[in-house]
């Protein structure tokens, strides 16, 4: 009975869904086009505060403020949703200081308070470290403040990366993220089945390897993050078992006045076993636990708005 239903649904999705993602992805291309033409603080205000206001109307919000409660229990309803505004908010200048990731972007390698980005003297030594010491370095980061501009914080202090990204769905977005992306972040690694290989081999080269590892990935390993178990991509801790190299975290913290602080972490040292070869759910532990200890510094500057914790 519901055979004829079901196969007249399909071929209508498979009709009428490249149209609609041809129309929606015009529509976000023309929509970053045009913020291009703003002032990039006047734009990131903007866009926070259409954020802060309709934010809540979507599903995500709801995901959030789950997510939330589960990880700070002890924290009243009131605060719960102000951290939301706070992550509303952060995501909203997110989309909009990416277009203008060249102007904003404005660091200055010999005076680190005169620029929109600073830091700190120890941040600078360990970039010219990793700089000038001819090894590859893995260098991790998170959906923490704008986490498009670690990037841009390599090739600043003059350290060759290849940053490891995933495509978006519509083909027309993907495009023009390559085209912005391409600005100063070196060389950028699709995430396919090569991408171990890939960045295996530019670790070899004395490439510093830089990568988003907060998120969930239905085949990774259960960590413990926030008291809940969390599944989390591997790569990290495989590359780093064959190819023997430093292991960094990175962070941008947003501050006020639409400046940002950038941060480089000592190296993190893998957990090993008796036979010195890397444990890769203990490292991954590991390196969760320095990202966990970074959110809940700045909880309103990370992305809740995901599924991070699932059943399966």
């Amino acid at each position: 009975m519901l055979r004829p239903f079901l196969r007249i649904r399909a071929l209508l999705r498979k009709t009428f869904q490249p149209v609609a993602e041809t129309v929606i992805g015009a529509i976000v291309v023309s929509a970053l086009r045009v913020t291009r033409f703003f002032d990039p603080d006047r734009s990131a205000d903007f866009f926070a505060g259409l954020a802060r206001r309709f934010g809540p109307w979507f599903r995500e919000h709801r995901i959030g403020r789950e997510n939330l409660i589960a990880s700070f229990p002890e924290k009243s309803a009131a605060e719960i949703e102000t951290i939301l505004g706070e992550v509303w908010d952060n995501l909203g200048r997110v989309v909009a200081e990416f277009v203008h990731m060249d102007r904003i972007f404005d660091i200055d390698i010999d005076n680190p308070t005169s620029s929109r980005i600073e830091y700190s003297a120890r941040t600078n030594e360990l970039f010219k470290q990793l700089g000038t010491d001819g090894k590859g370095a893995i260098i991790f980061s998170a959906h923490l403040g704008n986490w498009e501009l670690p990037a841009l914080a390599g090739p600043a202090f003059g350290v060759n990366t290849a940053v490891l990204f995933r495509r978006p769905n519509l083909a027309a977005v993907d495009r023009m993220i390559q085209r912005t992306r391409g600005v100063n972040m070196g060389t950028l690694v699709a995430t396919t089945h090569n991408a171990p290989l890939l960045l295996a081999q530019a670790l070899r080269d004395g490439v510093h390897v830089g990568m988003l590892i907060d998120q969930f990935y239905d085949r990774g390993v259960h960590v413990d993050f926030f008291g809940r178990p969390a599944r989390t991509n591997t790569m990290l801790a495989r590359v780093a078992r064959h190819v023997d190299c430093p292991i960094h975290g990175v962070r941008i913290v947003r501050l006020p006045q639409n400046r940002f602080r950038i941060e480089l972490t000592e190296a993190v040292e893998p957990v090993r076993d008796s036979t010195g070869d890397i444990v890769v759910k203990d490292t991954m532990q590991k390196i969760n636990a320095v990202i966990e200890n970074w959110i809940r510094e700045y909880p309103g500057q990370w992305l809740w708005l995901h599924r991070r914790w699932r059943n399966y």
